[in-house]
């Protein structure tokens, strides 16, 4: 079971009973894009952050990302650490069909790969990064991963190859490499990519 003081937030109450199983946090559902006009909820999520910090852990699709971003503007400058969980392609056992974009949301996560995104935020006294260095920008630049005009569908199939969310951008991206991998698994991965 991970501890911790922070609260976790998430899209929806499947979610929140999800990561119950794994964490004594206290976890908050958006309730989707409900937050967008639930100002008692904005409030609150504002409150929390400056208070406790925030692990947001949303799926990993566009909507997913759109919650994610929102909740960083309401908290502002506060201590938040995302957690991204992999794009894993699949049908919620709930759910009569996939979702819009085919990918597993964190209720239908398995319990190995949330734990390892746990694990891979570094929250919990566990962190890839330990004993080498991290990834940069200037890496994922010379990567051909960022900062030229050809680089979003590289980026995009790179991140694929990987199973990491296809939507990251920016410093979400170089976040998330660092929490998914070592600087020597993100080269071994380019060069198998590249292969």
């Amino acid at each position: 079971m991970f501890h911790t003081s922070r609260v976790i937030v998430v899209e929806g109450k499947y979610d929140q009973i999800r990561l119950s199983s794994l964490t004594d946090a206290l976890i908050l559902a958006t309730d989707g894009f409900g937050v967008f006009t639930d100002r008692e909820k904005q409030r609150f999520i504002k409150k929390t952050a400056k208070e406790k910090g925030l692990i947001v852990i949303t799926d990993s699709d566009a909507a997913g990302f759109r919650i994610r971003n929102y909740i960083q503007n309401i908290a502002g400058d506060a201590d938040i650490i995302n957690v991204y969980i992999p794009d894993i392609y699949g049908k919620e056992s709930r759910k009569p069909q996939a979702s819009k974009e085919g990918k597993l949301g964190v209720e239908g996560m398995p319990t190995e790969a949330l734990e390892e995104a746990l694990r891979r935020s570094g929250l919990f006294g566990e962190s890839p990064a330990e004993g080498s260095e991290p990834v940069t920008y200037t890496d994922l630049f010379e990567a051909g991963l960022t900062g030229n005009d050809n680089c979003a569908e590289r980026r995009r199939s790179f991140l694929a190859y990987c199973a990491l969310p296809r939507r990251l951008t920016g410093a979400s991206l170089l976040k998330a490499v660092n929490a998914f991998m070592t600087r020597e698994d993100f080269f071994k991965n380019l060069r198998d990519f590249d292969g």
